[in-house]
């Protein structure tokens, strides 16, 4: 039998733009990268991306281009800091944010051909609560909700795991507060979210990450760096590393799992380049 490469599957999403949350995923792969791993992006606001901009990334191609069959996923990939494997979105592009049942399955179909080897994905999502958004949200082993100590934040996330848990069968969630002063701001933020998820929903949710804000995050925006690189000292780049080696222990089941299974599925029966061994 094959020796399986087992993936990683992380969806980052929020619910509310503006959180930090493509900040926290980029940062995230970084220090996952540091630590050995192989480790890809993809950003899945398909309409309006930012990841190659907030690398300072020129890209070519997109997955636009491979929905229209004229690139494979291999070939739309470009380089990030500590070797990190990018899939560019587009920006500028409705018809990218409501796709057909055709263009899913294409989509699925590039992921089942993808040759590029993995062991962590992280999915940066749209904002809001899109199809799309449940769809990559259903499709991951791990979503891990980013908010912050604002009321449309709190309401937002709330929104997105309510949908998730009634109608999509998703009940555990990874939750990182942003942004805190401080490690008991973020659990009374923690804390905020609970009460109203714990008195109306089935679901389990779980305080990962406390993340302080930080200006040396957003120096390390403006250089369009990543602050685990720029700034690795500073406090918000020494969470993130935090979270990004907790992330590393997280189990990763030996078989696909949910509903859509999407790309989860070829990831996992990705066969290592070994020969077969039989018995």
């Amino acid at each position: 039998m094959q020796k399986m490469n087992r993936v990683q599957v992380i969806a980052v999403t929020g619910g509310k733009g503006g959180v930090g949350k493509t900040n926290i995923t980029l940062n995230m792969a970084s220090a996952m990268a540091a630590q050995g791993k192989r480790v890809m992006v993809l950003d899945a606001d398909l309409g309006l991306a930012n990841v190659d901009v907030l690398l300072g990334i020129r890209v070519r191609h997109n997955l636009s281009h491979v929905l229209r069959g004229e690139c494979t996923l291999d070939e739309v990939m470009v380089e990030g800091p500590q070797g990190i494997r990018i899939i560019p979105a587009t920006s500028g592009n409705q018809s990218m944010t409501e796709l057909s049942p055709l263009e899913h399955v294409s989509l699925i179909r590039a992921f089942s051909e993808m040759r590029t080897p993995v062991d962590v994905l992280l999915v940066d999502t749209a904002a809001g609560i899109s199809d799309m958004v449940l769809s990559f949200a259903r499709a991951s082993q791990e979503v891990l909700v980013v908010v912050c100590d604002e009321p449309t934040s709190i309401t937002d996330a709330y929104a997105l795991i309510k949908l998730l848990s009634r109608e999509h069968g998703v009940f555990r969630f990874k939750i990182v507060a942003n942004m805190v002063r401080s490690q008991r701001e973020g659990m009374e933020l923690f804390a905020k979210l609970t009460r109203v998820t714990d008195k109306f929903l089935d679901a389990s949710l779980e305080l990962v990450s406390c993340i302080p804000f930080d200006g040396n995050l957003r120096m390390a925006v403006r250089r369009q760096s990543l602050v685990v690189n720029q700034y690795p000292k500073s406090p918000s780049a020494m969470a993130i590393r935090a979270l990004a080696a907790k992330a590393l222990n997280w189990p990763t089941p030996h078989r696909a799992e949910g509903h859509l299974q999407f790309f989860v599925e070829r990831l996992l029966a990705n066969p290592v380049a070994e020969q077969d061994v039989r018995g």
